[in-house]
């Protein structure tokens, strides 16, 4: 007869696995745990973490790439709602809070799949993966009709950024080689999905793939508007700052005042830049053509620079800066050429038409070319972008504002192009200059863009931030084809090794099992590598059954039991009679049975 003692438990405290299981399904007891696979139900809601983590991946990497553009973002929120405030920063915090907290929910989600435990989203956080899947849905979609052609700089971006993604995307591979090596196995299209991105590099095109002795000269620097993130736009201050800098050029938007004189504004009224709500309240949505020189002369142009800090930049200028800043007024074409002409430096135009009940509507261009001849400035240096009549305006260089073909534009008698930089592919650009067509591009305010068009080839680039792409002197990154093939074998090389490497570590044991044969192998080893396979019912079902298989053995003292599931050591003391003869005898771990 067989005697046993009661089963004594002692728990270990698990609290890296009570905290991933109840932060992410509010299962802080050991008993609600489970080693169980997920429901369907609960793998749906895993391929909605996935789809909306990736589609705010997606979003952030669009913002972040975008920040060339976010003064144009403000200023199309500012026509279209008449106020100017930054609308770039409520996305970027909320981007922020839902990228994180999909985030921290998907690395809780892997944990679980890795550890084994049944997935189980708490209703909580369902409610928030469907309201940041919900809100970036509608972020896209309300981007896409408020600014569908910022989606390009998403494509031209990964020319600088693709090798780079490219070796992070097999870092992480890598790391998570845990999970990848098995679903490699289990799941072909796992498998097609590793293929395509160990050969992604086929499809990465980047201009700064190239040997340095073909790089040419660095692009000249425009300072658009001036310097706007130093001084208000299109005022005398910015245009000094711009020089201060060293750009090559001056750009500029004109329009002509009631009274002939060509003078420089952006906006069509005079609402955003200048104090006119204060001096002319009934008249600051009337356009800005229609005032007369003394009228526009009379507002400040420095104020709001100071009040909205359309660039955040107004705390890092100095006490001089901003007192000049004060008393600023609106800079006529006249003073902005006299001072290019006076650091010998070019001017680009952008010229604008005034509205037909205009008294010069018929001479604005001829008054415009009167300033340029007030000026003093050579009219050779002095280009600008719209369609005219070249009679009209002989001796100024026009340059097209349109993508046109070689010979169309050999036929206006054009040979400068002045393009954004979604327009001028790198073919295109060297199709122009093969044919002795300067290329200009705007606006260029970030470094890696400014570094892919000077790769590319460009002439020069129009840019809001002249003290920032001074101090870029060479391309951020510049790698001949041969470096790049190596780089891109090597890292692939390197992760298929460590993910093969996890995958014969995750299954040693089953691997040694296939290869000496089952025959080598007695019951209780084969029930306990199946341990970790079996729901915890199963589990504590076997043990018992392990414990009480000690009736065909010889006395034994104390036995020891490891379960993943939270049970530590599980000690049974039993007592027997003396065994039968011809019982069989097993060994496990050094111990026989």
């Amino acid at each position: 007869m067989v005697k046993h003692q009661p089963l004594q438990q002692v728990y270990e405290k698990q609290l890296c696995l009570s905290f991933l299981t109840g932060i992410y399904g509010c299962r802080w007891k050991r008993y609600q745990r489970s080693h169980d696979d997920s429901s369907k139900w609960e793998c749906a809601w895993f391929i909605i973490l996935c789809s909306t983590f990736s589609l705010l991946l997606f979003w952030a990497y669009f913002w972040l790439e975008a920040h060339n553009d976010y003064n144009q973002f403000n200023w199309l929120l500012y026509n279209r709602s008449g106020e100017w405030k930054d609308g770039t920063v409520p996305i970027l915090a909320t981007t922020a809070v839902g990228f994180s907290y999909i985030t921290f929910l998907m690395i809780l989600a892997l944990c679980h799949i890795s550890l084994g435990q049944q997935l189980n989203l708490y209703w909580i956080h369902k409610v928030g993966v469907l309201a940041a899947l919900i809100t970036t849905v509608s972020g896209v979609v309300s981007i896409d009709d408020v600014w569908g052609d910022e989606w390009d700089i998403i494509l031209i971006s990964l020319q600088s950024t693709g090798p780079f993604l490219h070796i992070g995307a097999l870092a992480a591979v890598t790391v998570l080689g845990w999970l990848v090596a098995e679903q490699v196995v289990r799941a072909e299209r796992t498998s097609n999905v590793l293929l395509a991105l160990y050969m992604a590099p086929l499809a990465i095109s980047s201009p700064c793939i190239m040997d340095k002795n073909s790089l040419k000269s660095r692009p000249d620097v425009i300072g658009r508007r001036g310097a706007p993130m130093l001084a208000p736009e299109n005022t005398l201050m910015s245009f000094n700052k711009a020089l201060q800098q060293g750009v090559s050029s001056l750009e500029a938007d004109v329009t002509v005042s009631l009274d002939g004189v060509p003078f420089l504004m952006r906006d069509r009224t005079l609402k955003r830049t200048t104090d006119i709500a204060k001096v002319f309240p009934d008249r600051q949505h009337e356009d800005a053509s229609l005032f007369n020189w003394t009228e526009i002369r009379s507002l400040n142009a420095g104020q709001w620079f100071l009040e909205n800090d359309p660039f955040w930049t107004v705390g890092s200028l100095t006490g001089r800066d901003r007192n000049r800043i004060r008393n600023l007024t609106v800079c006529s074409l006249v003073e902005m050429l006299r001072l290019a002409a006076r650091a010998n430096r070019s001017a680009l135009l952008y010229l604008r038409r005034p509205p037909p009940e205009h008294p010069h509507y018929k001479t604005w261009i001829m008054d415009t070319l009167w300033a340029v001849q007030r000026s003093g400035i050579s009219q050779k240096r002095v280009r600008r972008t719209l369609f005219m009549d070249r009679g009209r305006v002989r001796g100024l260089q026009q340059t097209s504002l349109e993508k046109l073909s070689v010979e169309e534009l050999r036929h206006r008698g054009i040979s400068s192009l002045t393009l954004r930089y979604s327009q001028a592919s790198n073919k295109d650009i060297q199709d122009f200059l093969a044919n002795n067509m300067s290329v200009t591009v705007y606006p260029v305010n970030e470094p890696w863009l400014y570094s892919v068009l000077w790769c590319s080839g460009v002439s020069s680039v129009s840019s809001d931030t002249p003290q920032v792409l001074r101090k870029v002197p060479y391309p951020i990154w510049l790698m001949s084809p041969d470096k790049y093939c190596l780089v891109w074998i090597t890292s692939d090389l390197v992760s298929i090794a460590i993910v093969i490497g996890i995958f014969i570590f995750q299954n040693y044991h089953v691997i040694r099992w296939r290869m000496s044969g089952m025959q080598n192998y007695n019951p209780e080893q084969i029930m306990l590598s199946a341990v970790a396979r079996r729901p915890s019912r199963d589990v504590n079902i076997m043990k018992e059954k392990l414990i009480f298989s000690g009736t065909k053995t010889q006395e034994k003292d104390e036995l020891s039991l490891y379960h993943e599931n939270g049970y530590a050591n599980v000690h049974s003391q039993v007592v027997s009679v003396p065994v039968c003869a011809g019982c069989d005898s097993y060994t496990y771990d050094g111990i026989t049975w």
